[in-house]
């Protein structure tokens, strides 16, 4: 039987954000290459790379792609991938429309009990949980909220990155 092939996104956490983590854009696409993937791109400098490659690789993608930035640049960065079909499903369910100041965050897991969340953590920020996405509204910017990923990480057990809303559509634009 033929494998399936599927373009898809890998999102890395923390590089190149004020000048640490530095991880050049073409080491980043060899990486992936070397790993057996086809059609690498990257859209700017922090961490967004789109591929195609079968579904069996997707399966364990992350964590090679973890280990081998820890191996040939001795950085420690989370990884987590979506596909072209989940990524679209993220923008379709989007519960606050057009808005400014909206980001996405993308969690490794499905959200699981979001029971301790609270709320009202940040006055004026608003959040939506979906399956394994955190939609933020931050009027006052992702700078002043309390709704970071280190809060939504040790509340619901998981690893999150998150994108602003134009990146997120520009993603789509190269899937």
């Amino acid at each position: 039987t033929a494998v399936k092939q599927e373009r898809s996104v890998a999102l890395l956490r923390g590089i190149n954000v004020g000048g640490k983590n530095k991880l050049a854009m073409k080491d980043l696409k060899q990486i992936f290459a070397d790993l057996g993937c086809a059609e690498v791109q990257t859209y700017i400098q922090s961490g967004n790379v789109v591929f195609l490659t079968d579904s069996d690789l997707l399966q364990t993608l992350a964590s090679r792609v973890k280990a081998a930035i820890a191996e040939r640049h001795n950085l420690n960065v989370p990884v987590v991938l979506r596909t072209a079909s989940a990524w679209r499903a993220a923008i379709a369910a989007n519960p606050f429309g057009e808005v400014e100041n909206l980001h996405l965050m993308f969690l490794e897991a499905p959200a699981g009990d979001t029971s301790m969340l609270d709320p009202n953590r940040s006055p004026g920020d608003f959040f939506h949980v979906g399956r394994a996405e955190i939609y933020l509204h931050c009027p006052h910017g992702m700078g002043n909220t309390k709704l970071t990923n280190a809060y939504f990480d040790s509340k619901l057990k998981t690893i999150s990155t998150a994108r602003n809303w134009r990146t997120v559509l520009e993603i789509e634009k190269l899937l």
